[in-house]
């Protein structure tokens, strides 16, 4: 490939750089060669927003962004469509799928320290995509237009009532109205549909481009660009095809099987990828006995509730919400560790990891639970471990004692 090509090839490489993009970015992209277990999950994200877009393609074929013809829609999709039904579990499996990748996808991040420099604005870029994701997650909760669809995202709008002085303003401009209805239904579609994907797949391109400028990180956290051959190839790396397309062909397989096993036999989850209420048709007279969003919101929804009012006002606990997602944003300048994976890190380091771990899944589970006092106790705790981690990272990683990191990548 690297030279010169003829016949229909090189008449598309004369006008489109399809053998340079295919050389830069797979044939001679050179990614470490110990990638383990925790490096599939970046390539099965990207394996599920394909899947989402696809599946939601054919699901706006059939579905109507009206607030009398929502519900039915869907249940027209589901029982008279051919293939509907297998279509519209697809899509929300899929939802649950894709935080699941990314959610592991991060928490590798954490473990190998894949934020710290040069990586950084990598970091940043793949914390825009998680913000943009939720965002389309919560838009897309909307539109089956079921009770708990409705009832959570009234919840979560009027959230944005308690900012002080612009609060109602900016509910009412979310909502295009003065309660949730046909308007918001209608703005959220097109939002879904269109404006976030749109974002969503541009962050990516951007995302791929700047680790391939930086570099894959590693298990061991060396920048195998540092040693390099007398033809300037790293004496730890591997072209990224055929290598790692294998590697990721076979993790996505994997993947599938469980995808599949899922779609099929329990699409539900037990109530945690769709929960009961939503196989009700809205009503705006009756609310559900315990509202509560899908689990991948439920451990910054446990946040919110922890934090108690002020004055009436809930603006302290949005506010907690709020930095509780963007604190990720400056991680890498909180990490005073000179060394990236927890290979080389000290037991400081790895208690404060599996702390976070524990009330991450804690705050998740509490969020799902309906409120009481002990509950409360409890997720206060856990948003102080939760916090904790973050805010005392600067001390931590620098009394922490390290071992010796390698000059060369270690297989294991």
């Amino acid at each position: 490939m690297s030279k010169q090509s003829t016949g229909l090839l090189g008449w598309i490489d004369q006008r489109f750089p399809l053998s340079k993009i295919w050389n830069e970015h797979l044939a001679e992209y050179y990614a470490p060669k110990n990638f383990n277990f925790w490096y599939y999950f970046g390539s099965l994200a990207l394996l599920v927003l394909v899947i989402q877009v696809i599946t939601g393609i054919f699901l706006t074929m059939h579905y109507k962004p009206d607030a009398n013809l929502a519900f039915g829609a869907v249940e027209y999709i589901m029982r008279d469509v051919p293939g509907g039904w297998i279509i519209r579990y697809m899509h929300s499996t899929g939802a649950s799928m894709f935080f699941v990748a990314v959610y592991l996808h991060m928490f590798r991040g954490l473990l190998y320290g894949s934020y710290k420099a040069p990586r950084e604005l990598l970091w940043i870029v793949g914390m825009l995509i998680y913000l943009v994701l939720m965002g389309e997650a919560f838009m897309g909760y909307l539109l089956p237009w079921g009770q708990m669809s409705y009832w959570g995202a009234k919840v979560i709008i009027n959230l944005f009532g308690a900012v002080p002085f612009v609060g109602e303003e900016l509910a009412l401009w979310i909502r295009g109205d003065f309660v949730v209805g046909d308007a918001t239904l209608n703005r959220f579609f097109s939002l879904h549909v269109i404006a976030m994907p749109l974002v969503l797949i541009g962050l990516v391109v951007v995302h791929l481009l700047a680790l391939h400028e930086t570099g894959s990180n590693n298990p061991d956290g060396i920048e195998i660009k540092k040693l390099k051959d007398e033809n300037g190839i790293p004496l730890d790396g591997i072209p990224f095809h055929p290598y790692y397309t294998v590697k990721d062909i076979f993790g996505s397989v994997a993947f599938l099987v469980v995808f599949a096993a899922i779609m099929f036999f329990a699409p539900e989850m037990n109530g945690y990828f769709l929960e009961p209420p939503n196989f009700v048709a809205a009503n705006p007279m009756l609310t559900p006995e315990h509202i509560a969003p899908v689990w991948y919101f439920t451990p910054f929804y446990a946040i919110l509730r922890a934090i108690p009012p002020v004055a009436g006002s809930a603006f302290p606990g949005v506010l907690a919400m709020g930095a509780s997602i963007a604190i990720f944003f400056v991680l890498p300048w909180l990490d005073r560790s000179p060394v990236k994976s927890i290979r080389y890190r000290g037991g400081l380091s790895r208690l404060a990891l599996t702390l976070f771990v524990i009330s991450f899944v804690g705050l998740g589970w509490l969020g799902m639970q309906p409120p009481s006092d002990l509950y409360t106790l409890w997720s206060r705790l856990l948003s102080v471990v939760y916090f904790g981690f973050f805010l005392l990272m600067p001390i931590y990683t620098r009394v922490d004692k390290c071992k010796p990191v390698p000059e060369r990548v270690t297989w294991k």
